[in-house]
């Protein structure tokens, strides 16, 4: 992608070469002053955020596009986070423009995940999935966190993966996985930190009848959901968590927030996403497959609690944006591309958790 990009000077850092002349970050910017640099591959340097504070800071004219690992947020390495001087772009798995670029269906999408080498191999192997958690493994955890026991760490994110958009419970997978609840905890935070789980939060004013705590967990891609579950095919029925899933990687990526959250109440009562806004009613959001004018129990339990929410129900084979029943009130049955136009044309920026 970066090679891609027109009038770029582009500097690999995992080469030992490209590191020995950014040991100089001065000198480096100097003689690339006005330039537009690539630093593919930035977290491979010892001290990434010093050179791009001298970047930032004396040669405003340069502009740098630096790539890394998820992981460079939680690494020691980054120890100024160079606020007000960049801008963040969290590069999801494969978003819907995505699989028309590469002439893909979202079948396709769902069963292979959004990883472009899995997205367009002949077949899953499962080989090629367990090659790139090895990889993860190596490369992430081991050089950032140094975690020991990977037995136990493996069999963790394999139990997330396939219980995937479940409630998150520490006992049952410290039991499970013959570990402690802090050990749980320790090893699902380094999962959020990288990326390879989302954790949504519920959304509550702390209401005696809602979930306040318990958080639910989604594998990054679907792909790795549907290995890990063993389907080699898809069922009808295995579409509706998918897509779930898809629609949280869409929101994610055009939105470029993690802060969305899901609500419950203690009947079991839930919805699939909430959005807050600041000085605005919240936005829920139900996820279905297909719409064959069903009951919203969920957000009808919502709208009880939340009267001036904003009702969405997002189906992949919706067309336009038209108001359906939703108990004694209404919501708005809209495609998942109509979904994230009206998102960002309203901007809805999401506020601290409450």
């Amino acid at each position: 992608m970066c090679l891609a990009l027109p009038e770029i000077e582009y500097f690999d850092c995992e080469l030992p070469s490209v590191r020995r002349r950014l040991a100089d970050p001065e000198l480096f910017l100097r003689d690339l002053a006005g330039h537009r640099v690539v630093l593919d591959e930035i977290h491979c340097l010892p001290d990434p955020s010093e050179l791009l504070k001298i970047a930032a800071d004396h040669f405003p004219h340069t502009r740098v596009l630096a790539t890394g690992s998820s992981t460079l947020g939680a690494s020691s390495r980054f120890g100024d986070t160079l606020t007000g001087r960049k801008e963040n772009l969290w590069l999801t798995p494969m978003m819907s423009a995505d699989v028309t670029a590469f002439g893909g269906t979202l079948e396709q999408r769902l069963h292979r995940g959004g990883l472009p080498p899995f997205f367009v191999a002949a077949e899953s192997i499962e080989r090629d999935y367990q090659e790139w958690l090895d990889a993860y493994w190596a490369r992430d955890i081991q050089e950032l966190f140094r975690l020991e026991k990977r037995h136990t760490f493996q069999k963790f994110l394999e139990l997330l993966l396939v219980q995937s958009g479940g409630m998150y419970e520490a006992t049952r997978f410290a039991r499970e996985c013959e570990a402690s609840r802090p050990t749980m905890n320790n090893y699902l935070a380094v999962l959020e930190a990288t990326h390879v789980v989302h954790l949504l939060r519920p959304f509550s004013s702390r209401r005696a009848a809602e979930i306040v705590a318990a958080p639910k967990v989604y594998g990054f891609d679907t792909g790795f959901v549907c290995m890990w579950r063993g389907w080699r095919t898809l069922r009808p029925e295995d579409h509706g968590a998918l897509w779930e899933h898809y629609v949280l990687n869409e929101l994610h990526a055009r939105l470029q927030n993690r802060e969305i959250r899901y609500w419950r109440d203690k009947q079991g009562h839930e919805v699939d996403f909430v959005i807050e806004r600041r000085g605005a009613p919240p936005l829920a959001i139900e996820c279905k497959w297909r719409y064959r004018d069903d009951s919203f129990s969920g957000l009808e339990a919502f709208a009880r609690h939340y009267p001036a929410a904003l009702l969405l129900v997002v189906a992949a084979d919706a067309e336009g944006v038209r108001t359906i029943r939703c108990g004694p009130g209404v919501a708005r049955l809209l495609s998942l591309e109509d979904l994230l136009a009206f998102l960002i044309r309203e901007n809805a920026p999401v506020a601290a958790a409450k």
